[in-house]
């Protein structure tokens, strides 16, 4: 989820970057900060926290599919 809120800021930044806007307050919304909050919530993610992959409910810790390894 928390990848998901990442990539739309990241449009959002983009979007604010390509039209040159400000909305109106410099100092809250522009590039560099949208960009760190971008990155924030990247790093979130891939430290684990939210529900991403492999997280609480998501198999209950198997990680293979199919037959066992290592049972004849």
């Amino acid at each position: 989820m928390l990848a998901y809120i990442a990539a739309g800021v990241f449009a959002f930044a983009l979007l604010l970057d390509l039209f040159d806007e400000n909305l109106g307050a410099p100092d809250l919304f522009n590039f560099p900060t949208l960009v760190l909050i971008g990155l924030l919530c990247l790093a979130l993610y891939l430290a684990g926290v939210g529900r991403g992959p492999g997280s609480a409910g998501g198999g209950g810790g198997r990680w293979y599919r199919g037959r066992r390894p290592g049972r004849g």
